[in-house]
C-alpha cells in the first residue's frame, strides 16, 4: 500500500483494506490533546491520604534518630512511619543475577540505620493533603552522622566494592594487535543522565481487607505486582496493578523502586488509600540514572583500514544499589555486548566491571549500555580513519557486515539475524549529498568556521525473549509477552495487551493489525487500559519489543477469530470457510463480493448459536502467549552536519539524516515519532544533560534550571529514510526500533564535533563548549 492510500482521516482509500504500513493518525491523539487523558495523579479515590518522603541530604551517613513530634503535631498530618515502623511487615527488594562475579545489595523500603546517597527516603510522612504532608515533612527532624562518601567511579574501584564483574570475548586478540599496522588507544567517558519523563513516578494503593490494588505510572505492571507482593508477603493473586495513561518512561518505569513499597505498605497499615506523586527534584535525585560509564578502549587495524580486533574494559559507575528487577550488570554488560556493532570484527576481549558509590542507583534509559558501545565504535572508526587519512564513510565500507552475511555472529557471540548497513550505509549518504557536505565544509574552513560532518552506523538488539534475559543471568524479568483479542456481540473488538503504552502509538498499532485481519474498521477496534486482574501475564514494555510482541500476539490472536469467523460464514453462506473473505465489515465468497454477511452478524451468532448450533464453539475470543525466539536485532545509519561558535562553542546542527532498518513498518508515522523523539533525548544526552556530583556525593543539578533539557530550537529537521529487512525469526518480520535514535544520535554528533574542532580530542559526553580551545 502507498502512502497516498490513507485518507486524513486514518482510513484506506475506497477499494482497499490494507492498514499495515499505512501512515495512520494516531487514534489515541484526539483523547489525549484534548484533555481526556487519565493518569495517576488524575486519581481520586475516597478517604485518600497523601504520602511523601523525608530524604536524606547526605550521601553517607548513619541515622541517629528521627523526632516526629512537631510533624505529627500538625493538623491533618496522619502518620509518620520508618524503617522500624515498616520491618516486621515488609521485605527489602533484591535484585537476582545468577552467575558469576555478582554481589546482592538489598534495598530497604526506608533506610534502615544508614543512609547510601543524598536523596534516600527515611521515612513517609502521611497526611489528608498533599500540602500538609509537604509541611510536615520540613517539619521532620532526623539526627544524623555524616560518614566519609564514595562519590566518583575511581573512588568506588579503589574501595573494590564491585558489585558486577565479567570477562568475555571471541578470538585471539593478542596476535591481531601485535601484526596491527595501526593500533588506537583511547579512554571515553560518559556522564550521568536522567529520563526525566514528562509525568515523573507515582503511585495510589488502596487495601480492602483482601486486595491491594495500585494504580501505577509503570512499563512493567506484572513485575511490580510480583515484587509487591514478595515484599508485602502477600499472593500475587491479592495484588492489582491498573496501569491508566503513562506520560512517557524511558527506562525509568521499568524499575520497581523501594517508594512503591512504602506506599503500598502503609496504604495497608493505614486501611486508607494513599497517593504519592514525586516532584521533579526529588526525580532528579532519587529516580534511577543512566549511563555513567568509563571505557579503556583499544582497536588494531591493518593498513588498509580494516579492524583486527578490539579490547576494551568498561566500569560502571551503579549508585549505591542493585536497581530491581533488572540490576547494575544492564548497562556494563549491554554496553560490552554491543560494542562491535554492525562490523567485521574478528577478535574481540572485553571486561565488565559495575562499582558501588554513594550515589542514586543507575537504571534502564532508552538505549541502555547500547548508547555508549556506539559511541566508543564509531569514534575508534573515525579515530583510525583520521590516522590512515582515510574518510570516515570509506572506513565504514570496508568495515561493515554485508547484507549476504546474515544471520552473522558477532564478536561478542550474538547473532544478528538481519540487516544490510552496506546498503543503509549509501542510501543515507545520498540523502544527506555527503560529498556535498564535505565540498561545502572545505569552503567553511577556508573562510574560518568550524564545521563538521558525522557518522555513526549501529545495531540494536530488540524484543528479547526468556532465553536472552536467562542467559544474562536475569530471573526476575519473564521475557514472555501476551494478547487477549474479544470481539463482542455487536462486532466490535477489544485488546488486552500484558504490556502498556507509555507514548508509543500502542492503540493505533493494534487497530491496524487487528482491522486487517478481521475486515473491520479502525475505529472498531479498541486497546483497553491495562489491568493486571484481566490482562494476561508479560513482562511490559522496554527493550524495544512491542513490535514483536503484537507480530507473535495480537495478530496470531486475530487470526483465531477470523479462522472463526470464516467457519461461521461458511456455514451461512454454505461455502467453504476457504473461500470466505473478510472486509469492509463483511465476509464474503471469494469472486462473489455480493454473496456475504455482516461480521456484526457472524458476531451476534457466535453468542448466540442458530438451531443448528454452530460449526466450532461459541465465542470470539483468543488468548496467545508468546517468547521471543531470541534476540532480533534493528538498526540505523545517522549523518549529522554541525557548525560550532568560536566564541562560545555552542554546537547548532545544521543537517540530521537517518535512514533506519526495523523490518516491515506497522505505521511510519510512529516509527518516525520514536525516531524524533530519540534524536531528541540523544541530542540532549551529547550536547546538554548531565547529572552533576560534587566530592562529597551532593548533586548539584537538582532542578530543571540547572539539567539542562532540550528544547525546540536545538532540534534540527530530520530527514528519515526506511529500509526493510525483515527477521527471520520474527512473526511477521517485525523488529523493534524505539530506542535506536537515541543510541545513534551521541555517536555522531560527537563525530561531527571532533571533525569540526580536529586535532582536539572528543572523548566524552556530553560535549562541553570548549571557547579557549576552539578559538
Amino acid at each position: 500500500m502507498t502512502r497516498s492510500d490513507v485518507t486524513p482521516t486514518g482510513r484506506p482509500g475506497p477499494g482497499t483494506r490494507d492498514y499495515t504500513g499505512a501512515r495512520v493518525r494516531r487514534l489515541e491523539d484526539p483523547r489525549l490533546l484534548q484533555g481526556g487523558g487519565r493518569f495517576v495523579d488524575d486519581v481520586v479515590l475516597p478517604r485518600m491520604l497523601h504520602l511523601t518522603f523525608v530524604r536524606s541530604p547526605h550521601a553517607h551517613a548513619t541515622i541517629r534518630a528521627i523526632d516526629r513530634a512537631d510533624a505529627c503535631a500538625l493538623d491533618g498530618v496522619v502518620a509518620l512511619v520508618t524503617a522500624r515502623d515498616l520491618a516486621p511487615h515488609v521485605r527489602p527488594l533484591v535484585p537476582r543475577l545468577d552467575g558469576p562475579g555478582f554481589t546482592p545489595t538489598p534495598w530497604a523500603a526506608l533506610a534502615d540505620g544508614v543512609v547510601r546517597f543524598a536523596g534516600e527516603p527515611v521515612a513517609a510522612v502521611v497526611a489528608e493533603s498533599a500540602c500538609r504532608a509537604a509541611d510536615a515533612r520540613e517539619a521532620t527532624r532526623v539526627d544524623y552522622e555524616p560518614r566519609p562518601a564514595v562519590a566518583t567511579l575511581d573512588a568506588g574501584l579503589a574501595a573494590g566494592d564491585v558489585i558486577v564483574h565479567r570477562t568475555g570475548g571471541r578470538g585471539d586478540v593478542a596476535p591481531a594487535f601485535a601484526s596491527a599496522a595501526v593500533v588506537v588507544r583511547e579512554v571515553f567517558s560518559h556522564g550521568r543522565c536522567a529520563a526525566s519523563p514528562m509525568e515523573p513516578r507515582g503511585c495510589v494503593a488502596d487495601w480492602d481487607g483482601e486486595t491491594l490494588t495500585v494504580w501505577a505510572s509503570s512499563q512493567t505492571p506484572r513485575v511490580l505486582r510480583s515484587a509487591l507482593a514478595g515484599a508485602l508477603d502477600l499472593t500475587e493473586s491479592r495484588v492489582r496493578v491498573i496501569v491508566p495513561d503513562v506520560g512517557g518512561g524511558f527506562g525509568l518505569k521499568v524499575q520497581i523502586f523501594p517508594e512503591d513499597v512504602v506506599v503500598a505498605a502503609v496504604a495497608r497499615r493505614l486501611g486508607r488509600p494513599v497517593k504519592w506523586i514525586e516532584d521533579r527534584r526529588d526525580n532528579l535525585a532519587a529516580g534511577s540514572h543512566a549511563r555513567e560509564q568509563r571505557i579503556e578502549a583499544e582497536i588494531a587495524a591493518d593498513a588498509n583500514g580494516r579492524v583486527l580486533a578490539l579490547r576494551v574494559r568498561i566500569v560502571s559507575d551503579g549508585g549505591a544499589y542493585h536497581s530491581f528487577p533488572l540490576t547494575q550488570a544492564l548497562e556494563p554488560l549491554g554496553t560490552a555486548a554491543i560494542l562491535p556493532g554492525p562490523y567485521l570484527t574478528p577478535a574481540y576481549a572485553w571486561e565488565a566491571l559495575a562499582v558501588r558509590t554513594n550515589k542514586s542507583p543507575l537504571g534502564a534509559y532508552r538505549g541502555v549500555g547500547m548508547t555508549m558501545g556506539a559511541f566508543v565504535m564509531e569514534r575508534l572508526l573515525d579515530l583510525v580513519a583520521e590516522r590512515l587519512a582515510i574518510d570516515p564513510a570509506e572506513m565504514r565500507r570496508r568495515n561493515l557486515i554485508p547484507g549476504h552475511a546474515y544471520p552473522f555472529t558477532s564478536a561478542s557471540g550474538m547473532t544478528y539475524d538481519s540487516g544490510d548497513f552496506p546498503k543503509a550505509l549509501e542510501e543515507a549518504l545520498a540523502a544527506a549529498d555527503y560529498d556535498g557536505l564535505r565540498r561545502a565544509q572545505v569552503v567553511a574552513r577556508a573562510e574560518g568556521r568550524l564545521v563538521g560532518v558525522g557518522l555513526a552506523c549501529y545495531t540494536e538488539y530488540t524484543g528479547m525473549g526468556s532465553a536472552v534475559f536467562r542467559g544474562r543471568g536475569m530471573m526476575d524479568v519473564p521475557g514472555i509477552e501476551a494478547a487477549t483479542v474479544t470481539m463482542d456481540p455487536d462486532g466490535a473488538v477489544r485488546c488486552a495487551l500484558s504490556f502498556p503504552s507509555q507514548g508509543q502509538g500502542h492503540a493505533t498499532a493494534v487497530a491496524q493489525i487487528i482491522a486487517d485481519r478481521l475486515g473491520v474498521a479502525l475505529e472498531r477496534v479498541r486497546l483497553v487500559p491495562l489491568d493486571t486482574q484481566s490482562a494476561p501475564v508479560g513482562s511490559g514494555t522496554f527493550g524495544s519489543r512491542a513490535a514483536v510482541a503484537l507480530g507473535g500476539t495480537v495478530a496470531v490472536a486475530a487470526d483465531a477469530i477470523a479462522e472463526k469467523l470464516r467457519a461461521i460464514a461458511a456455514m451461512r453462506l454454505e461455502a467453504a470457510a476457504a473461500d470466505i473473505v473478510l472486509g469492509d465489515g463483511r465476509a464474503a465468497v471469494r469472486g462473489a463480493p455480493d454473496h456475504g454477511v455482516a461480521i456484526a452478524e457472524l458476531a451476534r451468532l457466535a453468542y448466540s448459536p442458530p438451531s443448528g448450533g454452530l460449526p466450532q464453539p461459541p465465542g470470539l475470543e483468543a488468548t496467545i502467549y508468546f517468547d521471543p525466539p531470541g534476540t532480533t536485532f534493528s538498526g540505523a545509519v545517522h549523518v549529522a552536519a554541525v557548525e560550532i561558535d568560536r566564541e562560545t562553542g555552542r554546537v547548532r546542527v545544521t543537517r540530521y539524516v537517518v535512514v533506519e532498518d526495523c523490518g516491515p513498518v506497522i505505521n511510519p508515522m510512529l516509527v518516525e515519532g520514536q525516531i524524533h523523539g530519540a534524536v531528541a533525548q540523544g541530542l540532549g544526552e551529547a550536547l546538554l544533560e548531565e547529572l552533576v556530583y560534587d566530592g562529597e556525593g551532593q548533586l548539584l543539578t537538582a532542578t530543571l534550571m540547572d539539567y539542562a533539557l532540550p528544547r525546540a530550537d536545538v532540534m534540527p529537521n530530520l530527514e528519515i529514510g526506511h529500509l526493510e529487512t525483515p527477521s527471520p525469526r520474527m512473526p511477521g518480520g517485525f523488529k523493534g526500533m524505539g530506542e535506536g535514535g537515541t543510541i545513534g544520535a551521541p555517536a555522531a554528533l560527537a563525530n561531527a564535533v571532533a571533525d569540526a574542532v580536529r586535532p582536539a580530542p572528543v572523548t566524552r559526553l556530553p560535549l562541553r563548549p570548549d571557547p579557549g580551545r576552539t578559538a
